[in-house]
């Protein structure tokens, strides 16, 4: 994983926690059984809750892929992020470019 991701999206999450905010909401990676990964960030009381993103599929082969998209109800958004097992870091890079837009 690209170090420079990992460490921005440690410093973002350390950015919103509030005494509050991390209690009810956060970041979860997990795994897949295909195999792969799951990432999800609540986006709750955030400056993104209310940003469009666009739903983004990339299909390169059975096990390079990613689809990102923001899930939840409006006032309750959580950026969703599958991909292949050696895609972890791309969605990440994916959810810092949108925050960095």
């Amino acid at each position: 994983m690209n170090a420079d991701n990992l460490e921005w999206l440690q410093r973002w999450y350390r950015a919103h926690c509030n005494e509050d905010w991390e209690h009810q909401h956060g970041i979860s990676v997990e795994t897949l059984d295909n195999p792969g990964w799951h990432l999800t960030v609540s986006l709750v009381g955030t400056e993104l809750q209310w940003r469009e993103f666009k739903e983004l599929k990339i299909t390169r082969t059975d096990e390079d892929w990613v689809l990102c998209r923001i899930l939840g109800k409006p006032d309750a958004p959580t950026f969703d992020a599958h991909g292949g097992a050696l895609n972890l870091a791309e969605m990440i890079e994916i959810f810092r470019r949108w925050v960095e837009e």
